[in-house]
């Protein structure tokens, strides 16, 4: 029925946004002078001066100051806003004024970087989280300095917690979407990661954390939305750094990199390019019975030596006062030679005979291609916030791999039996959204738009095997699966001001989704999901109090959410792991869909405080089955499992930035409830897990900061295995040379080597336990060059000795 008023819906839509486009949006303005000072009351030429409004950081604006010192900005009325001002030489400053007619005219002094130097080096201008609306931003300016790619500036991120296969957890034990610059990526988990690890650390201008999505964001984020947010050139001039630097554990990591930003106030552009040479290990040593008296032990090491290449590019252009364009996209290359030797032994538990014991060689070798690329513009329809936005985005991946595996038996002696494989995957996604939001008079705003994807895939592998050299084609494994999927939505929310500070948003998103695979070889395993679900979303904010001059604020979010099986998830393909253990998708996969409440607190837009409750249906995990016909083979897949149902509760406490040390402590409870069924049997399983992190840093001079962040999970559960307790923690000393144009970060990652996953799972008719290392341990060594150039007229000195901001 849903489906059927479709169209009725999408017309509805495009009535609503014609309708909204001939509302009244005038709104009482003002024009605001703001004037640059030196200490000696001098006019500072050419000052970059740019004014947010506090409660919407979209509503920015950006001027140069003209040879007095003087920029002239037309704002809101009874709005706050904050100024940021930067001038060559001279400490950034931050300042909030309020347009409240009262005055029309501020002059802000800035203080010269010469006398207090060290406030530039070690006093954070920023908080590292603060709240806005229904997310968090992260700072992570002092995470870049320790880290050597964006993947590792994540996994430091206070508060996140990154897993072994590179998933993302923000409040549940539910992944979290990730975007890039507010895009989707449609990618697997292991292709995220790896574009992540080629991001350059420096390009990262924030981290936003969405707990709870409102109705403009895609409905498939159950786990909450992690966004990246790349730098562009911000900075009025040319600025740019290049890096270089190195870790090393038991293998090493080595990475270059370079960047630049030009800005001259109506055009700007930026270029990353980025290089990195990277190894690691994993060593998993696992006990599974398989058999009343029998269990197979095995101990599989692997490493994983790769080449990445990455290169990130973008132009932003102001059509005149209202119109804004930008392109942006990026390249990514990741080569891999992945290598496995897993020893195998099969006993008699009783007696400890040794049944039969073999040693499992598999290596592959992976060529990963993607590049994306996307349009935006954006059209300021007023001053106060109103503006109309419409993103194309489309990006190529082109993934390929060859196998070569081999199982060599000592007890009994057996002929040496292998095969090998190769594999084509190519995949493309294209995105079309247009968004309006209209600010209205009494504190209303209105928002509306609507999105349509389409992805496709195409995988096709061959597989042969061998034995006494005699080679065949391996029809069990060989391939062909096409996939396409297109998905279009419709959202429209509503939020208002009641008083001086109840917020209230209420909104609803429409999707239709339509998926369909096909599996061409071996046989027929099409498939075909043709649905429309509508996914409301409510968001209540007050502020409740003051304490010690801040402000205290709750919240209040409710939002229905699905996720969907990606394409790894669904491909009936048996991926060779060893010769007792495949993987494989599950075609006949179901969405899961969630029903999320949160209640959270913050002091000073900083989160303190957060509660909320995870109601999942048909939720879909990982698994490990037996074969119906070998008791020693076991495959690892995806299946609905019933229901869960996740209550958490999250507390972050922290010392105000701006002394000589500063600390968050922070500390979250997540307690799981499955029910339903396990390999056709009844499954109720349920356990609570503890996790503790914490960011500090500590100045040691005017120069050097030292930084100690980490992470402890207690004995408790991730999906459904049970795990021990492990954690980690890591250092790094910052120090900035020449002028501050030159920063030396040393680094240790994993110190006291404690992030070691022992886990056990019972469930259905596997009884494993294992452990699993990796190479986590490290040292780095990082440094950074910042260089600027600026006009003439601003500098007599070409050359910026003031570390670029927006770079």
């Amino acid at each position: 029925m849903i489906f059927k008023c479709f169209p009725l819906i999408s017309k509805i839509g495009v009535l609503a946004i014609v309708s909204f486009f001939t509302l009244s949006l005038a709104a009482q303005e003002t024009t605001i002078s703001i004037k640059a000072v030196n200490q000696k009351k001098e006019p500072l030429s050419f000052a970059t001066i740019t004014v947010t409004n506090r409660l919407d950081s979209s509503i920015t604006f950006q001027k140069a100051a003209d040879s007095t010192g003087v920029a002239k900005f037309i704002l809101a009325k009874n709005k706050q806003y904050t100024v940021a001002i930067s001038a060559i030489n001279y400490l950034p400053l931050e300042k909030g004024i309020s347009t409240n007619g009262t005055q029309s005219s501020f002059t802000l002094t800035l203080e010269s970087s010469g006398k207090v130097l060290d406030a530039v080096i070690l006093t954070p201008k920023k908080p590292l989280m603060r709240q806005e609306d229904d997310k968090t931003i992260i700072d992570p300016e002092n995470l870049v300095a320790a880290s050597t790619s964006g993947y590792e500036v994540i996994e430091k991120t206070p508060g996140l917690f990154v897993d072994q296969d590179g998933n993302i957890y923000i409040s549940s034990l539910t992944p979290a979407t990730v975007q890039i610059n507010g895009r989707d990526l449609k990618m697997s988990t292991a292709d995220v990661a790896t574009m992540l690890k080629n991001l350059p650390p420096n390009s990262i201008a924030s981290i936003e954390v969405v707990r709870t999505p409102s109705a403009s964001a895609d409905a498939s984020s159950s786990g909450g939305i992690v966004n990246v947010v790349l730098k562009k050139g911000v900075k009025i001039g040319m600025t740019g750094s290049v890096n270089g630097g190195f870790q090393q554990g038991v293998y090493g990591n080595q990475f270059i990199g370079f960047n630049l930003n030009n800005n001259d106030g109506r055009k700007s552009y930026y270029i990353n390019l980025n290089y990195g040479n990277r190894n690691s290990y994993e060593n998993i040593v696992s006990s599974r019975l398989f058999a009343p008296d029998s269990s197979l032990k095995q101990d599989a090491y692997t490493t994983y030596p790769a080449d990445t290449y990455y290169a990130g590019y973008g132009i932003n252009y102001n059509l005149g006062k209202k119109w804004n364009i930008d392109f942006s996209g990026n390249i990514n290359l990741n080569k891999s030679d992945n290598t496995t030797e897993n020893g195998s032994e099969i006993s008699k538990i009783s007696t400890a005979q040794v049944l039969t014991s073999n040693m499992n060689r598999v290596n592959n070798k992976n060529s990963s291609l993607v590049i994306g690329n996307g349009i935006e513009t954006k059209l300021k329809m007023d001053s106060v916030g109103s503006e109309w936005s419409n993103n194309v985005f489309f990006y190529f991946s082109h993934n390929t791999s060859d196998q070569l595996y081999a199982t060599s038996f000592y007890s009994p002696a057996l002929p040496v039996i292998g095969g090998d494989g190769i594999g084509d995957n190519k995949r493309n996604f294209f995105s079309a959204k247009t968004d309006l939001k209209l600010k209205l008079k009494n504190k209303l705003t209105i928002e509306t738009g609507g999105r349509s994807t389409i992805h496709t895939y195409k995988n096709i592998t061959n597989y042969w095997n061998e034995m006494n050299g005699v080679r065949s084609k391996d029809i069990g494994r060989t391939n062909t699966f096409n996939y396409k999927e297109n998905i279009n939505a419709l959202y429209l929310q509503g939020s208002k001001t009641f008083g001086k500070d109840i917020v209230l948003k209420v909104g609803t998103r429409l999707e239709n989704t339509n998926m369909n695979g096909e599996q061409v070889i071996p046989d027929d395993t099409t498939f075909a999901i043709h649905r429309t679900d509508l996914f409301p979303y409510v968001f209540l904010s007050k502020n409740l109090m003051k304490i010690a001059g801040y402000d205290l604020r709750a919240y209040l979010v409710y939002r229905r959410t699905i996720s969907r099986p990606v394409y790894e998830q669904l491909n009936p393909f048996p991926k060779y792991i060893d010769q007792y253990l495949s993987e494989i998708g599950n075609p006949s996969l179901r969405p899961q869909f969630t029903q999320n409440y949160e209640a959270n607190v913050s002091v000073d837009e900083r989160p303190i405080l957060a509660v909320g409750v995870n109601d999942t249906k048909d939720i879909f995990s990982i698994v490990t089955y037996q074969a119906d016909t070998n008791q020693s083979q076991a495959y690892r897949t995806y299946d609905n499992l019933g229901k869960n149902k996740e209550w958490y509760l999250r507390g972050l406490g922290a010392l105000p930035p701006g002394g000589r040390y500063f600390f968050v402590l922070g500390a979250q409870y997540n307690h799981n409830f499955y029910e339903g069924l396990y390999e056709g049997k009844p499954l109720s399983f349920k356990k609570g897990t503890w996790t503790f992190f914490t960011y500090q840093t500590f100045k040691i001079d005017k120069r050097s900061v030292i930084t100690l962040n980490g992470f402890v999970r207690l004995r408790g559960q991730q999906q459904l295995y049970e795990i021990e307790p492990f954690g980690s923690l890591n250092t790094s000393v910052n120090r900035k040379f020449f002028k501050d144009k030159l920063v030396a970060t040393i680094s240790l990652s994993d110190m006291f080597r404690t992030n070691i996953n022992k886990f056990v799972l019972r469930q259905g008719s596997v009884d494993a336990s294992g452990r699993r290392v990796s190479d986590t341990r490290r040292f780095g060594l990082n440094l950074r060059y910042n260089f600027g150039i600026r006009k003439k007229e601003e500098n007599g000195n070409i050359f910026n000795t003031e570390p670029p901001v927006g770079n």
